[in-house]
């Protein structure tokens, strides 16, 4: 147990970036009513901030995305951009301005009233020879906004804040869901922690079939490929047996939550991302066991926590103790099944010498809930 430390959690407070963008507005608002000249050194919002675009166009033939940027701006707010970790899928990079490609590395220099930046990635990838966690065929597609647009950092004017918006270029009869609403084209993406702001999370395209549903204040989606056999109706029904006492606990929840699924050839698995999440469509939604491998991965959505080195055992123990404390919360299983769960989780835990490690595999996680319920019963 001396391997236990404090894990590196997001706060839920507003972030020092979110914390200025209301202090220059009130700034702004008692410069305007006290009558004082706007000088060059104190430029507007409108001549600080610059727009950035991406289009994305899949090709299913080729099995691959087309990405396009385009830079809008006025004096060179935006100097510079650097992908990184960028992969051998990513070629035929073309931009204005200087592009050089540095080992997994990809920098742009802009010219200074903005220009074009665009390229291909080949999205199918293969987990561990399970299955897809990207994937782009004649009917459909999905992968993470993060698989075709590489994480970034910027290097702008001071103060200066990107405009980010989304869109999407498809193939005829196709439609695409993402985290963000899916009413506005082209769509905003914002993101109170950062400058330079890029498209997170979960996308699937193709001819689909979307449920949505209010469920606590939050906007449920759920969302997969026409043909697949997804549960769509059986996914809201658990969300609203347990998202009610999910939201309950939470300081800030989230306003979207979108679950997208699908069928062969995906990972037989389930992986979260902001505000969205994937499971294939053969999970069941409650297994045998009583534990929820959809539940789970809403707890790694709506709950963002990072651990330390080392520490991924708290990360999959709480997601894992809460998906099973959410289901007895909301009716969905009795005390009795609850408690009978618990007795498994704690007999799988001893397969476990340690809860240290890089990766938590099932025993550690089940060493970790049962760590984290007995630590419960304490408190309680």
């Amino acid at each position: 147990m001396n391997c236990i430390s404090a894990s590196d959690s997001r706060s839920r407070l507003l972030s020092p970036l979110a914390k200025r963008r209301w202090v220059l507005l009130f700034a702004a608002l008692v410069f305007t009513s006290c009558g004082v000249e706007t000088s060059e050194s104190a430029d507007t919002p409108a001549e600080r901030d610059y727009k950035v675009h991406f289009t994305l166009r899949p090709d299913p033939l080729a099995n691959a995305v087309d990405v396009n940027m385009r830079l809008t701006q006025s004096r060179a707010q935006l100097r510079e951009v650097t992908f990184l970790k960028v992969g051998e899928t990513l070629d035929a990079v073309e931009g204005d301005g200087q592009v050089f490609r540095e080992g997994t590395m990809l920098r742009w220099l802009p010219p200074e009233d903005g220009g074009q930046l665009s390229w291909r990635v080949h999205v199918a990838h293969n987990r561990n020879g399970g299955g897809y966690d990207s994937w782009l065929g004649p009917e459909w597609g999905l992968f993470r906004a993060e698989d075709v647009i590489p994480r970034a950092r910027s290097r702008s004017l001071k103060r200066s804040l990107s405009q980010t918006t989304l869109s999407f270029d498809l193939p005829k009869g196709w439609s695409a869901v993402t985290e963000y609403p899916g009413n506005r084209d082209p769509i905003p993406v914002q993101r109170a922690d950062r400058r330079f702001d890029l498209p997170t999370g979960w996308i699937v395209v193709g001819k689909l079939g979307v449920r949505r549903e209010k469920i606590a204040g939050v906007r449920v989606a759920v969302a997969a490929p026409e043909g697949q056999a997804v549960r769509r109706m059986d996914m809201l029904a658990l969300m609203n047996w347990t998202l009610p006492e999910l939201v309950a606990l939470l300081p800030e929840p989230p306003e979207r939550l979108t679950i997208i699924s699908a069928g062969d050839p995906m990972w037989r698995g389930g992986l979260s991302a902001p505000a969205s999440l994937y499971i294939h469509a053969d999970r069941p939604l409650i297994s045998e066991n009583a534990t929820s491998t959809l539940l789970h991965e809403v707890m790694h959505t709506m709950l963002p926590l990072r651990a330390a080195d080392g520490m991924d055992w708290i990360i999959e123990g709480f997601a894992e103790f809460y998906s099973l404390e959410l289901l007895r919360r909301g009716g969905a299983i009795t005390p009795r099944r609850h408690a009978r769960a618990m007795d498994e989780q704690a007999e799988w835990g001893q397969r476990s010498d340690s809860l240290c490690g890089e990766s938590s595999t099932g025993a550690t996680t089940a060493r970790a809930v049962t760590l984290l319920h007995d630590l419960d019963r304490e408190i309680r």
